[in-house]
């Protein structure tokens, strides 16, 4: 039997691009506060295909985390931020009780490769004022040919500069080389793994891109082996002991929480704002259906 539990990912389309989506799935909802996963591309477009193109749409009771690998992407929101996101830089939004943006690849850019995370915000968060942050350099360093990048959190003696609102980590493995790697991990962490490009190698068995690894708790170190010009993302936090809701772009602690959220959506309540500057009309809202899980 093996000891974790292998995620396939669901293919979807986000914004005209096609993107292979980890989190949440049926057995598996979170990761710590990380309740969400995108992995988009790498994608190649034709001169003078659009790229990507998200029109305004809300947030509530959440972090959009998004760690660029290729390409250039704009980031507009109803606070009046424009920031283009590049190679190796991180944009972070906090939701808290609601905001609006867009994302769009900038013009003439014909390449995207990205992993769009969500983080849930405890409850005791989840009505922070809305905020925007850009960390366009972030903790590096190598091990056995293999580069770190922490991109959440700590780990290693290192501190990652993103705002958080509960213990968690995220970090990037690059191996231009194949390498063995034994990672110590802390037993109060759950943690998740991904190869984003190329395989791993992880218990005796071998594990190819886009399938999300599951590792559960309670581990003090993980042994993996890497083939060359793998690139591997390891999520992992403190447990969140909350119940979180998730319908469309909305997470939120109780259906009425998501129910009023997309009610005030959808009559262009100021509580989002507005997006300006994106050519095109912000997303409709689909309807909540009876139940959520």
């Amino acid at each position: 039997m093996s000891e974790f539990e292998r995620l396939p990912a669901r293919m979807a389309d986000v914004g005209g691009i096609p993107v292979a989506r980890l989190l949440p799935v049926r057995q598996r909802r979170l990761i710590g506060a990380w309740c969400f996963l995108d992995h988009a591309g790498p994608s190649q477009f034709a001169a003078g295909e659009p790229g990507m193109r998200v029109g305004p749409h809300p947030h509530i009771g959440l972090q959009t985390f998004t760690w660029m690998l290729a390409g250039q992407v704009l980031h507009k929101d109803s606070l009046g931020h424009e920031q283009i996101i590049r190679p190796g830089q991180v944009n972070l939004m906090t939701a808290g009780r609601g905001i609006a943006h867009s994302e769009e690849s900038v013009a003439g850019e014909r390449t995207l490769h990205a992993a769009q995370l969500w983080i849930a915000l405890p409850a005791a968060d989840r009505n922070t004022p809305p905020r925007f942050d850009h960390y366009p350099r972030l903790p590096m360093w190598s091990q056995q040919e293999v580069c770190f990048t922490l991109l959440a959190g700590e780990y290693a003696g290192h501190k990652a500069p993103t705002l958080l609102f509960s213990p968690l980590v995220g970090l990037d493995l690059h191996a231009r080389e194949a390498a063995d790697l034994t990672l110590p991990l802390r037993p109060d962490f759950e943690y998740g793994l991904l190869a984003l490009e190329g395989g791993i190698t992880l218990a005796g068995e071998h594990i190819d891109a886009n399938e999300l690894i599951y590792l559960g708790a309670q581990r003090e170190r993980l042994e993996l082996a890497l083939e060359a010009n793998t690139r591997v993302l390891l999520l992992g936090g403190e447990p969140l002991a909350e119940r979180i809701y998730i319908w469309w772009n909305l997470v939120g602690h109780s259906e009425a929480e998501i129910a009023e959220a997309l009610a005030d959506w959808q009559a262009g309540s100021p509580r989002f704002g507005t997006v300006e500057g994106f050519d095109g009309e912000p997303m409709p809202a689909p309807p909540l259906p009876g139940g959520l899980r």
